[in-house]
C-alpha cells in the first residue's frame, strides 16, 4: 500500500495531479484545497496518500498533511459519505475548521460543501461529535454548551439566553459563544436576563 509520494509535478486535471516519481507518473486525486497548495508543474511536491484497491481499479487520494488524510478516513465512517463527498468537505474547509464545525454542531457550515445536504450534515455532527473536539481549536466550554443545547441538557437560563440572542438575529454559534463567555463570568446562578445582557456585551466587542 502506498502511504506517501514525493516527486515532481507533471500535470494537473480538474481534481487530480500527476506526480512523477523516478519516471513513473502517479495520478492522485485531491481536494481543491490540497491542489491549491501544490507547486507549479516541474517543481517538487510531497503528498500523504490513501490507496483504494478494488476489483476494477486502484485509485490514489492525496493530502497536504497526515491530518487531512485522517479526516478523509474519519468522514467516510459516516453513513452516506464516500470518497467524493469527503474530498468535497475537505475542499471546503481545512481540518481545524471542520472539527470546530462538527464540535459546535454548525450544520450550516458543513452543508456548504457540494454534495452535503441537511441529512448528511446532521449525520456528520451526530456521529463525529465525540471525536471532533480533540482536533478543534474552539473553546471547550462552548463545545460543551453546544452539546448540552443539542441534547436539551443546558440549564434553562442558559438555553433561554441563547434562544433570545438567536431571535435577535445572531447565528446559533455566535449566540452560544457569547452566552458561554457570559455564563463563565456570571457564575452558575446567573439569570436569563443577566446572561442576555452580558452576551450582548460580548457580541458588541
Amino acid at each position: 500500500m502506498i502511504g506517501k509520494l514525493s516527486g515532481i509535478v507533471d500535470s494537473y486535471g480538474e481534481d487530480w495531479v500527476i506526480l512523477d516519481v523516478h519516471g513513473v507518473g502517479y495520478q492522485v486525486y485531491c481536494s481543491t484545497r490540497t491542489l491549491s497548495t501544490l507547486p507549479q508543474t516541474g517543481e517538487a511536491a510531497r503528498l500523504a496518500i490513501e490507496t483504494y484497491v478494488r476489483e476494477d481499479m486502484i485509485r490514489l487520494y492525496g493530502f497536504a498533511t497526515d491530518l487531512e488524510r485522517d479526516w478523509f478516513r474519519l468522514l467516510q465512517t459516516v453513513q452516506g459519505v464516500g470518497a467524493r463527498v469527503a474530498l468535497s468537505v475537505l475542499g471546503t474547509m481545512p481540518p481545524s475548521e471542520l472539527a470546530t464545525a462538527i464540535a459546535l454542531s454548525d450544520k450550516a457550515a458543513l452543508a456548504r460543501a457540494p454534495g452535503v445536504g441537511k441529512k448528511v450534515a446532521e449525520r456528520l455532527v451526530t456521529e463525529l461529535r465525540d471525536k471532533a473536539p480533540a482536533y478543534s481549536s474552539a473553546d471547550p466550554a462552548l463545545i460543551h454548551l453546544q452539546g448540552d443545547l443539542a441534547e436539551k441538557r443546558a440549564p434553562r437560563p442558559v438555553a433561554d439566553a441563547v434562544s433570545a440572542l438567536v431571535n435577535l438575529g445572531y447565528a446559533q454559534v455566535q449566540a452560544s459563544a457569547a452566552v458561554a463567555n457570559a455564563a463563565r463570568a456570571a457564575g452558575e446562578d446567573a439569570t436569563t436576563e443577566e446572561l442576555i445582557r452580558r452576551g450582548l456585551k460580548e457580541l458588541a466587542r
